[in-house]
């Protein structure tokens, strides 16, 4: 690393600040228009995506996880004390390792639905689970879809928690709102796309001989929130599918059903 590494500055940490209240930083990161970037595979992530990076922030002890990252020249490296970090973020920050990088312009449905491939895609409904989104990410990464589309009432893909839990794929799967919400799904629809809404339910049709007979269509995975689901409105518009389970289990994570499902149309 040749960068040259300082003790930040106020203004510096101020954009680092309060990163446990929600609130002030979801305020905070859209008025600056950045987000932040959480551990060394999110950065690595971060640093071979589209995203601008504007700084680094580590801890004094563990400066060697940078280490063979390529921080493009003229991005500020600053490093801080466990007091400092703790102080300014509320929170422990035991990768030892933040970002920050630019917000992009926000990518229309119609713009991201032009530049599709025959892959499949992940649209989201009421998922506010961070955790839930970032694998969500991660697994959309791993099976080849081509973009995931949210719901207005879904978190941001950008908050902290979600990117680093999608160990930073967030970065690369690129996302789109839908809005209005569900009257948009139209678009999907008017460019092909079946739409399969992911379903427990018994009268739900089972995932593999669906996945069979739509092996050469163009497929758009619809799924809802833990607990209350897909709307009835979404529901409504859509073939539901579900994943088959041992008797007992009632439903899989959000997450794991989205991935099982991936596997099932990917054409990697």
């Amino acid at each position: 690393m040749t960068h040259e590494v300082r003790e930040p500055s106020d203004a510096r940490l101020a954009l680092y600040r309060d990163l446990k209240d929600s609130a002030r930083r979801r305020r905070a990161e859209l008025g600056e228009g950045v987000f932040v970037v959480e551990g060394r595979l999110a950065l690595e992530a971060a640093l071979t995506s589209s995203y601008s990076l504007l700084s680094v922030l580590a801890l004094e002890r563990r400066l060697d996880v940078l280490s063979g990252l390529r921080i493009p020249e003229g991005v500020p490296v600053l490093v801080a004390s466990d007091e400092v970090m703790r102080t300014v973020t509320g929170f422990d920050v035991h990768r030892g390792l933040l970002a920050l990088a630019s917000r992009p312009t926000p990518t229309g449905p119609d713009e991201l639905l032009a530049r599709q491939p025959a892959s499949p895609v992940v649209v989201v409904e009421g998922i506010n689970d961070q955790e839930n989104l970032g694998s969500i990410f991660r697994n959309a990464a791993a099976f080849g879809a081509g973009a995931i589309f949210l719901d207005p009432t879904s978190s941001d893909p950008l908050y902290r928690r979600t990117v680093r839990v999608s160990l930073g794929l967030v970065l690369r799967v690129p996302f789109a709102r839908l809005v209005p919400w569900p009257a948009t799904l139209d678009l999907l629809r008017n460019e092909g796309f079946v739409l399969l809404a992911l379903s427990p339910r018994a009268q739900a049709e089972p995932i593999a001989p669906v996945a069979h007979e739509l092996k050469e269509e163009r497929v758009a995975l619809v799924v809802g929130a833990e607990g209350p689901g897909l709307s009835a409105s979404v529901l409504g518009q859509c073939r539901a599918v579900r994943v088959p389970m041992a008797p007992g289990a009632d439903s899989l994570n959000v997450a794991a059903a989205t991935a099982v499902a991936l596997h099932r149309f990917s054409r990697v």
